[in-house]
């Protein structure tokens, strides 16, 4: 397995795990905005991941981490806006924040170490 596959795989999961919520939404028109809100940004910090592994240089290899980070937090905030709104239960989407956080977690800590190294060359 290659650096960085198991950070991909599992942010292909979080982007399943968005489908699969956004999929159960209504179609009252609130849902439908919040469906396609949360799809669009649950779904692309895998592929913006996936554009920084192969990055043109350490600012491009920042930057589109940065935009992957972005996106997990757009998405934290349409998770909080369904809890709120009481169109979902905490319970039906704590095991995708849990997954959100640790994804954050994870890209912030690369994208210091990024900083780090491109600072000291």
């Amino acid at each position: 397995m290659a650096k960085g596959d198991d950070i991909q795989n599992r942010l292909i999961d979080f982007a399943a795990s968005t489908i699969q919520l956004s999929s159960k939404l209504e179609n009252s028109s609130a849902e439908k905005h919040i469906s396609k809100q949360i799809l669009r940004s649950g779904t692309s910090p895998a592929p913006n991941y996936a554009e920084a592994r192969s990055a043109e240089s350490a600012n491009d290899f920042i930057h589109k981490l940065k935009v992957a980070l972005k996106e997990l937090n757009e998405t934290k905030v349409w998770l909080q806006i369904l809890v709120r709104s009481q169109i979902k239960e905490p319970k039906d989407i704590s095991s995708l924040q849990t997954d959100r956080d640790e994804l954050c977690r994870i890209i912030s800590a690369s994208v210091r170490t990024a900083m780090k190294r491109k600072n000291n060359q």
